[in-house]
């Protein structure tokens, strides 16, 4: 594994390289993969479940008890669902969405993959999706796996994040650089 001596280096590459490990031993990368999409989604779109993660305030078996509900209620896979558990009783929710990150990046270095992280002003359908994907591997010459991102902020345009490549065409970005030449 390529990226997996840079990932070991922190607590959450240390928990996604596990979980790598185990999915990929018991042939599970696939369900393992949808899961965490799932509760990648989820963290976004649910304040209640984002909290629950952060909060230092909820005991190991008050989150334990929680998460687990969480995982039956989104159907995820058996594996995902006792990291999960393993996550609440070390006090270490708080490092899920890195421990996906990580995993994503492990995942796609096992397929090959280059991923990229695609922030865009609004959500983007699945014919821009592959389009872009195409676009970046003619750039790069590796397939590419997208993490997608919706920020309003940005108002226009993409901010693309390749490892350490970054390509800026948000329209917020533009703007700024357009106030700082007015400037002088």
């Amino acid at each position: 594994m390529e990226n997996s001596s840079g990932i070991q280096a922190s607590l959450a590459g240390r928990y996604a390289l596990a979980l790598f490990q185990l999915a990929r031993d018991g042939k599970a990368l696939d369900s393992v993969a949808t899961s965490l999409g799932v509760l990648k989604s989820a963290l976004a779109e649910s304040a209640d479940l984002k909290a629950l993660t952060q909060s230092p305030l909820v005991g190991r078996e008050d989150a334990a008890k929680a998460i687990a509900a969480v995982a039956k209620l989104l159907k995820l896979d058996e594996l995902t669902t006792r990291t999960l558990g393993v996550l609440a009783e070390n006090r270490r929710l708080a490092q899920l969405s890195n421990v996906i990150r990580d995993f994503n990046t492990l995942l796609s270095a096992h397929k090959g993959e280059t991923r990229a992280e695609v922030t865009s002003a609004f959500a983007l359908t699945k014919t821009q999706q592959t389009a872009l994907a195409k676009q970046l591997k003619a750039r790069t010459g590796r397939d590419m796996a997208l993490d997608l991102t919706v920020d309003p902020e940005i108002m226009g345009g993409l901010v693309v994040k390749m490892g350490s490549q970054m390509i800026d065409s948000s329209i917020r970005t533009r703007l700024n650089r357009l106030a700082m030449a007015m400037k002088g």
